[in-house]
C-alpha cells in the first residue's frame, strides 16, 4: 500500500512544484488595467445612484407640491364697459303706473302752488 501513495505523493510534489515556478505577481499593466476598471465601475455607481437620488427627490416633490400656482390678477384695472341703452331703462317693476308715490294725486298734493 505505500507504493500507491508514494506515486500519488510524488505527483502532487510535481505538480506543487511546477505551480511554484510559474506563480508570480501578475504584470504591472494588468494590475493597472484592473484598477482603472474598478474606478469606471465605481464613478458609473455614483453617477446612478445620484440620478437616483434626484429623480426621486423631484418625483416626491412633485407629489408632494400642491397643485398649480393661484391665477395672478392683471396688472391694471380693467376699465369698465360704457352702459348700454337697455340698462338705463327702469325695470318694469318700477313703472309709474305700478309704483303708488309716482301717482299724479299724490305729486299734485307735495307740489307748491305756483307764484
Amino acid at each position: 500500500m505505500s507504493e500507491p501513495n508514494d506515486a500519488l505523493r510524488s505527483l502532487f510534489r510535481e505538480a506543487a512544484d511546477r505551480g511554484q515556478a510559474q506563480s508570480g505577481p501578475p504584470p504591472f499593466a494588468q494590475i493597472a488595467e484592473r484598477g482603472r476598471r474598478s474606478q469606471r465601475r465605481r464613478r458609473a455607481l455614483v453617477v446612478l445612484a445620484a440620478c437616483l437620488v434626484l429623480g426621486g427627490g423631484g418625483a416626491a416633490a412633485v407629489a408632494l407640491l400642491p397643485g398649480g400656482p393661484a391665477p395672478v390678477p392683471p396688472a391694471n384695472t380693467p376699465s369698465r364697459p360704457a352702459p348700454s341703452p337697455m340698462d338705463t331703462a327702469p325695470p318694469p317693476s318700477m313703472s309709474p303706473t305700478n309704483d303708488p308715490s309716482r301717482s299724479p294725486s299724490h305729486s299734485a298734493t307735495t307740489t307748491s302752488p305756483p307764484r
